[in-house]
């Protein structure tokens, strides 16, 4: 296999992998000044060339001023690697006592969620934290001892004081049901919700992990309908059924970099612009959107970037006489022509009748 095969066969790197890296190669450089490049690629099992471009941006991270001296000093010409500068980054993050309550707090509740007590699995059989699916619960249980420990007896009680419940309802039913599928390495069966079509789907899925954005859980998966990953929004599970089946995830796949966000539009996507009335505001939380804009009466202008323009007027046909296409004018007018010829084929039926 060439070099060029292999680069394309090699799963790209996440932005999120990549930065945990970076923070932890700093502090562990400080500590092992003059390691060969190579020992230090094998330690953070990466090759030389990766290491050396890891260098290479650390040489221009630093602290805010964009004067010299706030930038980290990196220097492994003769092969040996020679940090400094870097101490700033290296030192231990302190928390004020209120932060250490509030992480506390959070920790407690986190730990509440169904499925994360036991951890979740990613592929290879590691740990799979349902926030960042990079630890499990065990994770939160370690990290909310290490708080307890440092903050002292006094914010420990004070924390405990307060609680934090998370609601039981069917999205939580179903996120416990994914996270025992995401743990035990098993298939899972979903009835999902895509409101773009406005019909329940039937999918079995092999989890990945799980994910928290914006407040929202998200299962991330290979559906063997689509046959490619898919990111399943947990409350839009109708329902969902652990199998006996074992999740066979291909061994190419890889998850998505969800750095940048949820959505990342496509450069070919449209820029539709929609307003929608009082009944329909739940819109704009609904679906992603570019932007906002309130208007008197609770009208509310929204822009939508989309592939599909035809989605589009679906959602706006369904919402009835609560929304409207304005731009592009194209789109409207098919809209309006599509709305007029469903009218049309109603007059026709009560004539008949």
């Amino acid at each position: 296999m060439s070099a060029a095969e292999r680069r394309r066969a090699t799963p790209a790197e996440s932005a999120t992998a990549r930065l945990g890296r970076l923070l932890t190669l700093v502090p562990w450089l400080l500590d092992h000044q003059g390691i060969p490049v190579e020992e230090a690629a094998a330690t953070f099992g990466v090759t030389s060339a990766q290491m050396e471009a890891d260098l290479s941006l650390l040489f221009v991270c630093g602290t805010p001023g964009h004067l010299p001296d706030d930038l980290i000093d990196a220097d492994w010409e003769d092969g040996r690697i020679f940090l400094s500068n870097a101490e700033s980054l290296a030192r231990p993050w302190r928390f004020t006592l209120d932060e250490a309550l509030t992480l506390m707090v959070g920790l407690r509740a986190l730990s509440q969620v169904g499925g994360l007590a036991g951890a979740g699995t990613d592929r290879d059989g590691s740990l799979a934290d349902a926030a960042t699916g990079a630890g499990g619960g065990d994770a939160v249980e370690r990290a909310l001892a290490k708080l307890e420990a440092a903050a002292g007896a006094v914010a420990s009680s004070e924390s405990a004081r307060v609680s934090v419940s998370i609601a039981d309802d069917a999205a939580g039913a179903a996120l416990a049901t994914v996270s025992e599928a995401l743990r035990s390495g098993r298939r899972v069966h979903l009835s999902y919700l895509v409101p773009s079509r406005d019909e329940t789907t039937e999918r079995d899925v092999d989890p990945m992990r799980l994910v928290s954005i914006e407040s929202r859980w998200y299962l991330e998966g290979w559906c063997h309908r689509a046959e490619a990953v898919r990111l399943f929004r947990v409350d839009r599970i109708v329902a969902a059924t652990v199998l006996d089946a074992a999740g066979a995830i291909p061994e190419q796949v890889v998850g998505r970099d969800l750095t940048a966000g949820l959505f990342v539009p496509d450069p070919t996507d449209l820029d539709v612009v929609v307003e929608t009335g009082p009944d329909a505001a739940w819109v704009a939380e609904y679906y992603p959107t570019q932007s906002v804009t309130e208007l008197e009466g609770g009208f509310r202008r929204l822009v939508l970037r989309t592939g599909d323009p035809g989605w589009v007027a679906r959602l706006v046909w369904r919402l009835g006489g609560s929304a409207r296409v304005v731009e592009p004018t194209d789109l409207a007018r098919s809209v309006r022509d599509g709305a007029r010829e469903a009218l049309a084929a109603y007059d026709a039926l009560g004539q008949q009748a």
